[in-house]
């Protein structure tokens, strides 16, 4: 099979995945010989974080010095931070300084840094591998930790866009002290210290604007201490630079992430099945600050090894042999079946099994 000529009628699942693997890698390799600078890999890797990281030290330093508003630091670094989400997924895939530790190490340190809301990269690593292996099935934890398969409402939405929010309902739900003892303890272990800082940080500003906001309606104000107050300008500043960014990152991508994988009636290895592409127009909004995640990642599931910046390019000629091949663009269905593959009414809710991380 060669081009994008190969008739879908004549292939099974596993040769259509194949051609479009084909296609999609001969597109890499042409863009390499087109434009060498794409192959220095290491390079390039380090420089986006260089350039994603100085970015957002910069505008935050923009921002406290009375020289950026308030929006559009936040803004900016979300972006930004979306950046080092890519090069996190691109390094557990080892494509940079694969055979380095020590730079390999220090790009997966630096980039959880710029994201301080997600989980240990070296523990996610596992996860994300296993993801590739059991995609669409419940032993993929980590799209059911983005609650992919979860039926759509008011508790889907309060945990899609919040990791402890999603890990304390599953808590909730568990059936059993020990189950819920046994979320509770791989909660720690996986969020500490960032994320556990992060969102505990996120709940105090919360709260305290919160509690402002009711005592200023009510004609009143709260007597805060001295060092409360003094604590606040820290989170608040805080809250514009990099927590804010990283609510506003991880809601974008966790609602895109988990309505374009499939869950739960997928064939085993069938590649064609685990995603969809989903790049309508009124989803930029979303796309922008995960890096245009629903119309590149489904590529990721055929050609693995390829980068995140190489993926972008090949989209066009990526997209049009996938549609050939049967992958489905724009399903919205999804939102009413829980994510299901099949074309038919959704399941009832059902209790999410154990803690997915």
């Amino acid at each position: 099979m060669h081009g994008t000529s190969a008739s879908p009628d004549r292939l099974n699942a596993q040769q259509r995945s194949a051609h479009i693997r084909e296609v999609v890698l001969a597109k890499g390799v042409e863009l390499r010989e087109r434009y060498p600078l794409l192959k220095h890999q290491d390079a390039l890797g380090a420089g986006i974080l260089a350039f994603a990281l100085a970015g957002m030290v910069g505008s935050a330093v923009l921002y406290i010095n009375g020289h950026l508003v308030w929006w559009a630091c936040l803004l900016l670094n979300a972006f930004l931070a979306s950046l080092t989400h890519e090069l996190e997924h691109d390094l557990i895939h080892s494509m940079y300084f694969r055979k380095q530790r020590v730079p390999h190490n220090l790009m997966l340190g630096l980039v959880w840094l710029a994201r301080p809301s997600t989980i240990n990269p070296w523990i996610r690593r596992h996860l994300h591998l296993n993801h590739h292996k059991v995609s669409g099935t419940e032993a993929d934890m980590e799209e059911r930790a983005i609650t992919n398969g979860e039926t759509w409402g008011v508790v889907r939405l309060l945990m899609v866009g919040d990791n402890l929010m999603a890990a304390l309902i599953r808590l909730l739900r568990a059936p059993t002290w020990a189950h819920k003892w046994s979320i509770l303890r791989r909660v720690l272990k996986v969020y500490a210290p960032l994320a556990l800082l992060h969102w505990g940080a996120w709940y105090v500003f919360l709260g305290f604007h919160a509690i402002n906001a009711v005592a200023y309606l009510a004609g009143t104000s709260v007597p805060w201490s001295d060092t409360t107050l003094a604590v606040m300008q820290v989170i608040d500043i805080a809250a514009v630079v990099i927590i804010g960014p990283n609510v506003l990152r991880t809601f974008c991508l966790h609602f895109v992430s988990s309505n374009m994988h499939y869950y739960g009636d997928v064939e085993p290895g069938n590649v064609l099945q685990q995603t969809q592409v989903l790049n309508p127009w009124w989803l930029w909004p979303l796309q922008a600050f995960c890096f245009n995640f629903g119309s590149s990642h489904g590529i990721h599931h055929f050609v693995v090894k390829e980068p995140f910046y190489i993926r972008q390019l090949t989209v066009p000629v990526a997209h049009k042999v996938m549609r050939e091949m049967g992958v489905r663009f724009n399903d919205f269905g999804t939102f009413g079946r829980a994510n299901r593959f099949t074309r038919k009414a959704a399941p009832q809710a059902e209790v999410a099994p154990g803690l997915r991380v």
